[in-house]
């Protein structure tokens, strides 16, 4: 290395390259006679340090430097690494596939657990109820002169009696078929009919047979729960639902002179629609409690007429007695008061129906109600019409003892009668 300075001319004197006297010149400056830019005449200064050459030093190790890993080791992570996310993302994927792939993640609907499997459900539901009766309710096709009529019934023995309404069977002359829920058919046989209550009784062949369980109408009150079977506008197997609207009401059906029909029936709200007629409406145990006879509408004509909530059904214990008086002497007793009733009749004491005639010996008569009295009430039901009378006492078997209000002469009265059969 050499210290520099700015070359000076010192007065054309000048110094040899050699060293001080008696030394051999310096190897650092055996060129020095033939630079043409160094100063003869100035002094030369030379410093001479001991350099190792950089090829044989030894590189020191740096404290802060990590100790190097194994090849080994980083292959091994790199592999579990690749693992871990190829399995990751195969679970992805795979809840993507199962939820039906929204990209976006969205899941719908919430976490509830699935509905229990019908044949889990609990007997005394709507669901068990419905499943227990409808292999016992069918469909009526009845061929007659204006054609093809449809109702229902259901099945009330396992040697095959089947209880419909009469007008289901009125025009078929005995010609009808049978569908079951399982949608095979069978022909019919008409076993008998009473027109005045609305009850028929057909005949099938057929094994495995289920019955429908009878229940007691005398014991339904306002507010319980009730389905309707049957197959309205020819729609098999529909069930509807619904209360017990009203008991007891007094209604009738037809005109002078041509079949009038009476009933003393429970109403409900459940939806009855034409080819109801005949089925069961069950309480909420799956017994039978009446029969689906007659709805009511706003419609002018009755083939337009549809469901608004006002359906009727003949109670069983009345539609239940009087199909076993048809299967066992193919027809049924009429029950009746032994007297003849007027017009309507109100007073101080309410409105009544007035007595125009007493059968001699009848039930009126031993009961001692005389023509001219007014009965206002039956078992406690309001009379108000001369039908509502008729239909209410054809609701009793004969030889049930009834109490009877009534006035005579202002004063009000009550009597207990014993209603008999007609004598047809």
């Amino acid at each position: 290395m050499t210290h520099g300075g700015n070359p000076r001319h010192m007065g054309g004197q000048g110094m040899a390259a050699s060293g001080p006297a008696g030394q051999s010149p310096s190897p650092w400056w055996s060129d020095a006679q033939s630079d043409p830019w160094r100063d003869p005449d100035a002094p030369a200064t030379v410093v001479v340090r001991s350099v190792t050459p950089r090829a044989e030093l030894e590189p020191a190790p740096d404290p802060d430097a990590r100790p190097a890993r194994g090849l080994g080791r980083i292959v091994l992570v790199c592999v579990f690494c690749a693992l871990l996310a190829g399995g990751l993302g195969g679970a992805i994927g795979y809840a993507f596939a199962v939820r039906g792939g929204v990209a976006s993640g969205t899941v719908l609907g919430g976490s509830a657990t699935d509905a229990p499997a019908l044949a889990q459900r609990p007997p005394d539901s709507l669901a068990g109820v419905a499943k227990k009766v409808t292999p016992s309710v069918v469909t009526i096709r009845v061929l007659g002169s204006g054609g093809v009529s449809l109702g229902s019934g259901f099945v009330a023995s396992e040697d095959g009696y089947v209880i419909t309404n009469d007008h289901v069977v009125t025009d078929g002359r005995g010609r009808a078929t049978v569908t079951f829920d399982d949608g095979q058919s069978t022909a019919a046989r008409l076993v008998g009919r009473d027109p005045e209550s609305d009850i028929a009784v057909l005949k099938v062949s057929r094994a495995g047979l289920t019955p429908v369980e009878f229940g007691n109408s005398d014991a339904v009150a306002v507010g319980d729960p009730v389905l309707a079977f049957g197959s309205p506008l020819a729609l098999a197997n529909t069930v509807t639902y619904g209360i017990v609207s009203a008991l007891d009401r007094p209604l009738q059906e037809g005109t002078p002179g041509q079949q009038v029909r009476y009933y003393a029936a429970i109403q409900t709200d459940a939806a009855i629609n034409h080819g109801n007629s005949g089925g069961p409406l069950v309480d909420a145990a799956g017994r039978v409690i009446g029969v689906n006879s007659v709805i009511k509408s706003l419609a002018a004509q009755d083939e337009d007429a549809g469901n608004i909530g006002l359906a009727f059904a003949i109670p069983i214990n009345q539609a239940k007695r009087i199909a076993q008086e048809i299967i066992d002497s193919g027809s049924a007793r009429r029950t009746v008061i032994g007297a003849q009733v007027g017009g309507v009749t109100g007073g101080n004491g309410g409105t009544g129906v007035r007595l125009t005639s007493v059968v001699p010996n009848g039930p009126a008569a031993a009961a001692g109600l005389q023509v001219g009295d007014m009965i206002t009430k039956l078992d406690g039901h309001p009379v108000g019409e001369p039908s509502d009378l008729i239909a209410l006492v054809r609701k009793y078997a004969p030889g049930s003892v009834v109490s009877v209000e009534y006035l005579r002469g202002g004063s009000r009265q009550t009597a207990s009668v014993t209603l008999a059969a007609d004598a047809k």
